[in-house]
């Protein structure tokens, strides 16, 4: 009996332990794989099938960067670069968007069906500060969303996985993740619709735009503004304490 018990258990952290597993291993063999030089080597070919089955080609690039995200391979930027490449701003931005959601989604219900479960049930039951810090999430829960999705030093792995453990509502998390990672979709794919004439010049992208004032500053604007209300709410409960 006591085996029977354990089992389902376990099943239910499989699915995490795969991705956990398969993001450690495609760290080492795919890290040279996914990168700007194989897209500079293989662009033409690309082109050329874009040109002969556009919509062939958009279901494998959302497949293969939903893998990316689901498993946190290597190769995120580039696949988002390569979004605005091969389909310009509007598609490729949409097509990036709906991929990483996907993805991060996936990377939810994994943690959620297993070890987010068993953290949740601790939360519950305690009194303390992790009752605290639940209650304080619920509270706040779509800003605090907003800002793992707007601050770049957040890493996007772990605003997938903090989520899920912490008992973030699905469709929340899937909603803000959505609009959230638009205006950072929105620069990659930006640098992807250029990335053709760079390669002409015998250059590589530059990733470094990100972090130009004229980039980050409306970003860090928008995770402002999501912060607000968490902001409001803080000082209003000091007032009635």
């Amino acid at each position: 009996m006591d085996r029977e018990r354990e089992k389902p258990g376990y099943l239910r952290h499989l699915p995490l332990i795969v991705i956990l597993t398969v993001a450690a291993i495609g760290a080492f063999l795919l890290r040279d794989t996914i990168s700007f030089d194989t897209l500079r080597d293989n662009r033409e070919a690309l082109l050329a099938f874009r040109d002969e089955n556009f919509f062939g080609l958009a279901a494998i690039f959302i497949t293969v960067y939903v893998l990316i995200v689901a498993f946190s391979l290597p190769g995120a930027a580039v696949a988002s670069v390569t979004g605005g490449f091969l389909f310009g701003l509007v598609a490729g931005t949409a097509f990036n968007v709906i991929a990483a959601t996907i993805g991060a989604s996936l990377i939810f219900i994994a943690a959620r069906a297993g070890l987010g479960e068993v953290l949740m049930a601790k939360m519950e039951a305690s009194d303390g500060k992790l009752k605290k810090l639940q209650q304080g999430l619920q509270e706040n829960e779509i800003s605090v969303l907003f800002l793992l999705r707007l601050v770049p030093a957040v890493p996007f792995f772990v605003a997938n996985l903090l989520p899920a453990l912490v008992g973030v509502r699905f469709f929340n998390f899937l909603w803000t993740t959505a609009v959230g990672i638009i205006p950072g979709a929105i620069v990659f794919t930006w640098i992807g619709v250029g990335v053709g004439e760079v390669f002409d010049r015998g250059g590589m992208p530059d990733l470094s735009l990100l972090w130009s004032p004229q980039v980050l500053g409306p970003i860090l604007g928008l995770a402002a503004l999501a912060a607000l209300p968490i902001v409001i709410r803080t000082l209003r409960g000091k007032k009635e304490i």
